[in-house]
């Protein structure tokens, strides 16, 4: 079956195509290079356990393979079940059945897109449904665990660990194959206590109790498959990765990676240790703005507004300067915009960041070092009952670090899907000195040194301080707490 090589799919992106003459660098080919799947993908096309996990990198085809089948399973005279696809939200749903399209006109099967379809009015929830000759459909539905609910036949989680419940996903998505099909999950790592992570390490250290077949597939496994090869028979003849051998191709993939713990759980399936992490990868994900979601102020309003509240961490030379904005609706503080300056003289900086001060009811100034400068010059312009200074002490990180993991925990706060915020969030660490104390360290990187983290911590304190004044002793962290709780290797 996998192994069929005519006709190819038409799309150039898919990653099946194979041009002629080869064009790219690679050394590593598969084992038939006229072959539709590599030999990863062709083991899971194959695999009709009941329960399947992949465990993977990012874009190495995974997707796009387990559609195959599906549309195989779905198509066939006399198939029995539909199949039920959950993606991480709505443009991956689309994404996903737009693949299914692709594999039903390559194998001549009659298929029609229904669109978006309502299947609960009363919650909502709408999937797009692509119908066969058969008579059975697939579903493809974004991350809504209720959309599962109640509902026979196959089912596919994509990303499973970037849904906002996995567990809840699973528990509502397993009853559905009672009467028969497959549960097939598919996911990179999103941190140790995440729910995937819990099934692998169910599979591989206690006895792999509900039967789950398990796959691993990480970037070099991909490219020692011949992965780069199908890449460089898919992308234009003057693509930067036609250059490339598996080594280069890596060390690329990994420099654009925002950190190293980003790289190792996104492509090398090592999950992030949210044990060694303040905060861990659930809470910061249970924040995140959807893919829809349209939070971002452009441009500083035109005059001051009511709930903006702002954080400013400032950095030079080696360290970011960094402005976080918050407005505060209802009980909930919602991020509308984060300003990232690197490598700016002052003045130029002030032409950046001053417009948008000018319009916030309070902003909290880090007032250590160079913000000192920064905060006496800002409190001139603006007045001291706008611009409050924050001196930056073990005692006073503490006071400022808890509310945010707190506001994060209760839900009360909304962040940007951003994967150098996100680094920034998971760089702090929380450690207990010899004498007892708690101290928050951060890495430096060419990306700072969590900056993002400290101007949103300030921005959230200046959202809840009343009495803006110099916060330079524990007390005033006592005050904020109690506003907001707690060489190629192949």
């Amino acid at each position: 079956m996998a192994k069929r090589r005519a006709p190819v799919p038409p799309a150039a992106s898919s990653p099946a195509a194979v041009a002629s003459p080869r064009t790219g660098k690679a050394k590593c080919l598969p084992p038939d290079p006229t072959a539709l799947f590599l030999p990863y993908q062709e083991r899971w096309i194959k695999d009709r356990s009941r329960l399947k996990l992949m465990e993977k990198g990012r874009q190495i085809g995974l997707s796009w393979s387990t559609a195959y089948p599906l549309v195989e399973r779905t198509a066939r005279a006399g198939a029995a079940h539909d199949m039920w696809v959950s993606s991480r939200d709505e443009i991956q749903a689309r994404l996903f059945l737009e693949d299914c399209k692709m594999w039903a006109k390559v194998f001549d099967q009659v298929a029609t897109d229904m669109g978006e379809q309502v299947i609960d009015p009363d919650k909502r929830l709408s999937a797009y449904v692509l119908r066969f000759a058969s008579g059975k459909c697939i579903y493809s539905m974004s991350s809504n665990p209720d959309a599962q609910a109640g509902k026979r036949g196959g089912r596919v989680l994509d990303e499973f660990a970037l849904h906002k419940d996995p567990r809840m996903m699973w528990s509502i998505a397993y009853p559905g194959i009672t009467w028969g099909g497959n549960l097939e999950v598919i996911s990179t790592h999103r941190g140790s206590k995440n729910f995937f992570n819990e099934l692998i390490r169910e599979v591989r250290e206690r006895g792999n109790p509900k039967g789950i077949s398990l796959h691993r597939v990480t970037l070099e496994d991909a490219l020692n498959q011949g992965f780069l090869f199908k890449l460089q028979q898919a992308l234009p003849p003057d693509a930067e990765q036609q250059a490339m051998d598996e080594a280069a191709y890596f060390d690329f993939v990994k420099a654009g990676c925002a950190d190293e713990e980003s790289f190792l759980q996104e492509y090398m399936c090592q999950p992030g240790d949210d044990d060694a992490a303040f905060l861990e990868y659930d809470i910061i994900a249970s924040c995140e703005y959807g893919p829809r979601d349209h939070w971002e102020l452009a441009a500083p309003p035109l005059e001051l507004q009511g709930e903006l509240y702002g954080g400013l961490d400032i950095g030079r030379k080696r360290d970011l300067t960094v402005l976080w904005i918050l407005e505060r609706l209802g009980d909930v503080l919602y991020t509308r915009a984060v300003i990232t300056l690197a490598a700016m003289p002052k003045p130029a900086q002030e032409a950046i960041l001053w417009p948008w001060i000018k319009m916030l009811r309070r902003t909290c100034f880090d007032y250590t070092g160079l913000g000192i400068g920064w905060g006496d010059d800002a409190q001139a312009q603006f007045g001291a009952h706008r611009v409050e200074l924050v001196t930056f002490t073990p005692h006073i990180k503490e006071a400022l670090a808890f509310p945010v993991r707190g506001a994060m925990e209760d839900r009360r706060l909304r962040l940007p899907h951003d994967p150098h915020i996100r680094a920034d969030l998971r760089s702090v660490t929380k450690q207990a000195t010899a004498a007892g104390n708690i101290r928050f360290t951060a890495e430096r990187t060419a990306d700072g040194h969590a900056d993002r983290f400290w101007a949103l911590a300030l921005a959230l304190h200046a959202a809840g301080s009343r009495a803006p004044a110099p916060m330079e002793h524990q007390s005033a962290g006592a005050r904020v707490s109690g506003e907001y709780g707690q060489a190629w290797r192949g």
